[in-house]
């Protein structure tokens, strides 16, 4: 999860994986008599339930990640085949391996051992596939034309993968079902997609984030928490919509005050807020205005400026606060000590934080600022290489990569996504420029949001910006013809949107489609 916000100086702010496929059309026969649960009718306040295992089968800490992933998705064994038991056996590694070797004494016809490419097929869909621009596939346009410039501010993936979350300029938190069109190979019946719950905030919305430990099939961990403006940190229920609790931060005028910045430690136990050279931490299970309070700047050394971004290291037990005084400091969990301190390297406040999925590497993006900085955590201060986007406004542009580390992406303020490889990058640590291999026009207007789906190869981008009037729109304009055209081009310009992208072999789904219309006519 990663922070998103909005600056509070006059400029307009903006809050601003790689394994999966449908199922080919065989598979689809061969389990028509038991439906996946991601193909059962959505229901109209619930996000749509997930029936896969493979959400957390490539954990870069896998040890951790694993057996939090048992505990929390567990398939259906009334319904569930005798093939998906074996794919889920597999997926759990270690912690079946007893239950796997009393079925194999019950069933003799299963081999006792797997090769490699056997085990990878079974726990993965197709990687992403970035030879050729993505395909559009479904999006939300309609949802954002009742309010005047209701632009959005950025989107995020649940993390099971079964729904994502959006923000935009009228202040509300839109959560949309993942199509379940998109199990099955008629992609040509997917539609524009329409909200399931709508969370409106009082005031401008700063940041939102996912509870990590998110699961559709458990509603009890289906929350989202959210900060806005004049108003305390609230946590929505992600299921019915209703506002379940709210933390109460307090200034030392004990004021109420807004965080800038939320995320949730990997745990799900504990908030962190960043606020004006500080972090409270609040315990989710105890609601209310107590915190622990920590400062980042102490006998005025640290770091100054309001804290605009959270990141936690998936593998190390520390954080990254960004602050938009250009700063980047890396912190221990435990007690909130300084572990690093980043030079200042980047030209405006950062807005965007991200950690590498081994926990090496931490990215960097400010607002204003066209680069993304790779730091060497292992050497701190040193960076490794830089991407170059096109940032024009204090807007918040995301960027995200898939659960492997090896691809990043980003939008612009021009509206175009870039994809680049990691694993291209020089190891020499000059920082060189590394190009991306990978860029195509994916909205008209700024492309503020991005974020990959957790298992299959789905982008989603969100996009829009303030639009402000062209110098022809003074009241001096006297000429209705002249001021008509303005404000069409002006419309033109306007693309508020969520988009999702498939970023997958496309080949594969529509060739067999070809192949079965003769067998078909």
């Amino acid at each position: 999860m990663s922070a998103a916000g909005q600056t509070s100086d006059g400029a307009a702010g903006q809050e601003a994986e790689a394994d999966g496929e449908p199922p080919h059309p065989e598979q689809v026969e061969a389990d028509e008599e038991m439906p996946p649960a991601a193909k059962q009718p959505k229901m109209e306040h619930e996000c749509l339930v997930l029936h896969m295992t493979e959400t957390h089968a490539v954990d870069m800490c896998a040890s951790q990640g694993s057996a939090e992933t048992s505990e929390g998705v567990h398939p259906d064994t009334e319904t569930g085949s005798a093939v998906e038991t074996e794919v889920e056996w597999n997926e759990n590694g270690d912690e079946n391996k007893e239950a796997l070797a009393q079925t194999e004494e019950e069933r003799p016809d299963v081999p006792e051992e797997k090769s490699p490419e056997d085990i990878s097929a079974g726990q993965q869909y197709h990687s992403l596939e970035f030879s050729q621009n993505p395909q559009m596939l479904t999006g939300s346009w309609t949802e954002y034309t009742h309010t005047t410039e209701n632009y959005l501010r950025g989107c995020k993936w649940a993390p099971d993968g079964s729904c994502i979350v959006s923000n935009s300029a009228d202040n509300v938190l839109r959560v949309y079902n993942l199509p379940p069109e998109l199990y099955s190979s008629r992609w040509d019946l997917l539609s524009e997609m329409s909200p399931v719950l709508k969370m409106p905030e009082g005031d401008t919305i700063y940041d939102y984030c996912w509870f990590p430990k998110m699961s559709s099939m458990d509603p009890d961990t289906c929350f989202i928490a959210s900060s806005s403006r004049d108003n305390p940190v609230h946590i929505w229920d992600a299921f019915y919509g209703d506002l379940r609790a709210s933390f109460r931060p307090y200034n030392h005028l004990d004021e109420l005050t807004a965080a800038h910045s939320l995320c949730f430690s990997p745990d799900g136990s504990q908030l962190y807020c960043g606020f004006d050279k500080i972090v409270r931490v609040f315990n989710t299970d105890r609601p209310g205005r107590e915190c622990e309070q920590r400062p980042t700047i102490v006998k005025k050394q640290g770091q100054t400026g309001i804290i605009s971004c959270i990141a936690f290291s998936p593998c190390q037990s520390m954080y990254a606060c960004g602050s938009y005084s250009r700063s980047a400091a890396i912190y221990s969990c435990e007690d909130g000590s300084l572990l690093a301190f980043l030079p200042t390297r980047h030209h405006g406040g950062l807005t965007h934080l991200l950690f590498s999925p081994n926990g090496y590497h931490l990215y960097t993006g400010g607002r204003k600022d066209s680069e993304i900085l790779c730091w060497d955590l292992r050497e701190p201060g040193r960076v490794l290489f830089s991407m170059h986007r096109s940032v024009n406004t204090n807007q918040r542009i995301y960027f995200d990569h898939d659960r492997s580390g090896r691809y990043l992406l980003s939008g612009d303020t021009d509206g175009v996504v870039s994809v680049w490889d990691t694993l291209t990058a020089p190891l020499e640590g000059n920082e060189e420029v590394l190009q991306p291999v990978l860029q195509f026009q994916a909205h008209t207007d700024c492309a503020n949001g991005i974020s990959l789906h957790p298992f299959m190869p789905l982008v989603a981008s969100s996009s829009g910006q303030r639009q402000f009037c062209w110098p022809s729109d003074s009241e001096e304009a006297e000429s209705d013809s002249e001021e008509s055209h303005v404000i069409s081009s002006n419309a033109i310009r306007q693309d508020n949107a969520l988009v999702l992208w498939w970023a997958g072999p496309v080949g594969s789904t529509n060739e067999r489609e070809q192949e079965e219309e003769p067998v078909v006519l």
